[in-house]
């Protein structure tokens, strides 16, 4: 333990066991982390401990702090408080930031006596009625569009009651899309109550569901108000289609908010899905970077998000545990008059919903990486499958191909993010193993490889990188050959088998002991077929123009004064045999190596007929 460790160790072990808010800073006084504790002493001297216990982000923190100070508080909840105002006044490097600099929108009814519905993107001291924010404008758009056609209502710019009677009725009333207030159709009585049935209508009330709407048309059918019935007739048929569209995004929860947190080894994702009236009326998502133990984040997200948004729900759910849940409820609840609940679903609608909202988190973490939700989610598989702490977004795979020994060569192909990177893709033409031995081949291929990031790890690209996963094509005796060479290189990389059933196709992978089935894992079993066929039609498609090469090289040796080496600086100078047959002797004799008695023999070689 160094003496800034035990320097920080000693004054944290003489802090109260009472409730309160410490303030770290690192050397140049700054404040770098705020935290809370139910027991100052217990919570602070934990930071100096054993730094094996801490994750990633823990232990950044630490090696930068310095000094620390603390605040002691009546209650846990006292603390919360302190802390998240701190927080927002001094926004410290290590706590969780959310930036709420996005754009909003709001929509806007207006109080005059002819109420405007509309959509904007502030809110003004002008004695309008705003609901939002909403991070989505086109959900906005679309609901007041929705809203206006449903409801009857204007959009056109006429000034009521100026105008009514003046000019002709636009073209929405002709399609019957407005109650043409203009034109004195509507009273005014009418008109409000249809902005009311509106407005309730965008906050998702209740009052304006299906059975109630068909209680009010029967009771107009039956005292002879046809008039009135179709009109809610029209009405009901518009809410249907809507509700219809929306039963996707439909809870039974009425007013709720669900959070779910997406993480790979770099970066999470917080996804918000807001939920009024039962439907989805708006979402939300915050990229971090090192998140740490999920529970502190849950946490530390939950009163940074709701610090910058007045409309808390009665009900948040969440997917997993959040720390200092208890406190962070009564905060929500003083917050938002009312109780709060944070909750974590196990099953049924909601646990759906957790996890539809996690999925469009991964969704965006992997748009971040330049991968798509479906990529990064086999990915995801694989690694857990395979017993990994990271995604495999870079791997390699190699395959030997030869005929009886001769012509031996590799191929090396590289997946990134799930698709293939050919630019990556190497070529290896065995040196050192003589005859029929693909683990001696694989030994070397290998070898030559990890020699090759020694030289280049400073690039960080190409041989300069390493990969998350190796995959080899062949069993567990392929593994067990080649893990002896990562050893003696000291990398530690996740090294498997791609094993082929005896009609030669991918049937499992294994390490060096037991085979793990892929068959009931479509995704990654697609995706190891894909990586297992391509690393063989590229290595033996090497080893065939090897082949090829060769039995070219092996017709020109057969001529008298042309050997191995005058064979291959003919093809390179020429391409092919034909460009040699054609050449004259003059253009033979400038080839490298070659003389004029040698190109006189080529050309007669070629020119016997002649």
């Amino acid at each position: 333990m160094d003496d800034r460790i035990k320097r920080l160790r000693d004054k944290a072990m003489a802090l109260p066991l009472e409730p309160g808010v410490y303030i770290m800073r690192d050397s140049s006084g700054k404040i770098i982390y705020i935290g809370k504790a139910k027991a100052l002493k217990n919570r602070v001297s934990q930071y100096f401990g054993s730094q094996n216990n801490h994750a990633t982000k823990v232990r950044r923190m630490v090696e930068n702090v310095d000094d620390f100070d603390y605040i002691i508080t009546d209650s846990e909840f006292e603390a919360l408080v302190l802390e998240c105002s701190l927080i927002k006044q001094n926004t410290p490097h290590y706590n969780i930031l959310l930036k709420d600099d996005k754009g909003y929108s709001y929509i806007k009814i207006t109080k005059e006596k002819w109420p405007r519905i509309m959509e904007t993107k502030q809110v003004v001291d002008d004695n309008a009625e705003y609901i939002g924010p909403y991070m989505s404008s086109y959900y906005v758009k679309n609901a007041v569009d929705q809203a206006h056609k449903i409801f009857k209502l204007p959009t056109c710019s006429r000034k009521f009651p100026q105008e009514i009677g003046k000019g002709r009725p636009c073209l929405n009333y002709h399609i019957k899309q407005c109650a043409a207030p203009c034109r004195g159709k509507v009273s005014n009585k009418e008109y409000r109550k249809n902005v009311n049935d509106a407005v309730a209508f965008l906050k998702g009330s209740n009052s304006l569901n299906i059975k109630e709407l068909t209680r009010q048309m029967n009771e107009a059918a039956e005292n002879l108000e046809f008039e009135r019935a179709a009109k809610i007739r029209d009405r009901i048929s518009a809410v249907g289609k809507m509700q219809e569209r929306q039963k996707v995004v439909q809870t039974k929860v009425k007013e709720q908010d669900v959070i779910a947190l997406a993480t790979d080894q770099e970066r999470g994702c917080f996804e918000v899905f807001r939920f009024s009236g039962g439907r989805l009326c708006d979402r939300e998502y915050f990229i971090i970077s090192d998140v740490g133990d999920e529970q502190t984040a849950r946490g530390e997200f939950i009163t940074g998000y709701y610090s910058m948004r007045d409309n808390i729900p009665s009900r948040i759910t969440v997917d997993g545990e959040v720390e200092d849940v208890e406190t962070i409820e009564q905060w929500l609840s003083q917050r938002a008059g009312r109780r709060v609940t944070i909750s974590i679903p196990q099953k049924g609608e909601q646990l759906r919903l957790v996890q539809m909202c996690h999925s469009n988190g991964v969704e965006h973490i992997a748009q971040a990486k330049g991968m798509t939700g479906k990529q990064a989610s086999v990915l995801e598989e694989l690694a857990e499958l395979l017993g990994m702490s990271r995604l495999p977004e870079y791997i390699e795979s190699y395959d030997i191909s030869n005929q009886n020994g001769t012509e031996n060569v590799a191929g090396m192909v590289v997946f990134q993010n799930g698709k293939p990177l050919k630019k990556a893709y190497r070529r290896f033409q065995i040196k050192t193993v003589i005859g029929q031995d693909d683990y001696g081949s694989m030994r070397e291929v290998i070898a030559r490889r990890l020699g090759e990031y020694e030289k280049l790890k400073d690039t960080g690209t190409g041989f300069g990188r390493l990969p998350d996963l190796i995959l080899l094509d062949g069993g567990k005796g392929h593994v067990a050959a080649v893990a002896p060479i990562l050893e003696q290189f000291g990398v530690d990389i996740p090294l498997f088998g791609m094993v082929k059933d005896d009609k030669h196709r991918t049937r499992a992978i294994t390490d060096s002991g037991d085979e793990i089935g892929i068959n009931s894992k479509r995704k990654v079993f697609t995706l190891v077929s894909s990586i297992q066929d391509e690393v063989h039609r590229f290595a033996i498609g090497y080893h065939r123009l090897k082949r090829k090469k060769s039995t070219i090289n092996s017709t020109l040796t057969e001529i008298d004064g042309i050997g191995s080496a005058r064979a291959k600086a003919l093809l390179k100078y020429f391409g092919t045999i034909k460009n040699i047959k054609e050449a004259d002797i003059e253009e033979l004799q400038a080839a490298p190596t070659m003389n004029k008695p040698a190109a006189v023999t080529l050309y007669n070689y070629f020119h016997n007929d002649d």
